[in-house]
């Protein structure tokens, strides 16, 4: 049987707090972008992103789960954050591209902000596998 891990993170409380959620945000992708890569090494015929036949679906308001490939491969659905840390792993492991996922932040107009995750390739080149994958 499978086990869920699960972090419960006091984050993003106010201006103060901006820089240290925005670096713990950094560091989260960067940890989902290894442990896919992690896992594309050792499953080689994972299907790639976007013949795998995932598709996009917001989650609840207030929920936030992030699914490495396997978890998000059984839902057959996902989000941004585990779409683009998946395209990551497989332009660093598949295809010798050290791309990254990235954040962009927007204030919303009731004053807080909304993330979207994005791939930057080494060249500055921004990718949105959640556009591509039914996100409106």
């Amino acid at each position: 049987m499978p086990y869920r891990i699960t972090y419960a993170l006091d984050l993003f409380n106010g201006p103060r707090e901006r820089p240290l959620s925005h670096a713990t945000l950094d560091v989260m992708l960067e940890a989902l972008v290894k442990i896919d890569s992690l896992y594309l090494m050792a499953h080689p015929e994972t299907p790639r992103l976007y013949q795998s036949g995932v598709r996009y679906m917001e989650e609840p308001p207030g929920q936030e789960d992030w699914q490495d490939i396997p978890t998000t491969i059984a839902m057959g659905i996902g989000d941004c954050e585990d779409f683009a840390c998946w395209r990551a792993a497989e332009l660093n492991v598949r295809d010798g591209i050290p791309a990254r996922a990235i954040f962009q932040e927007q204030r919303r107009r009731d004053g807080g902000y909304l993330f979207h995750i994005l791939v930057q390739h080494p060249n500055g080149q921004i990718e949105d596998p959640s556009r591509v994958l039914g996100m409106k």
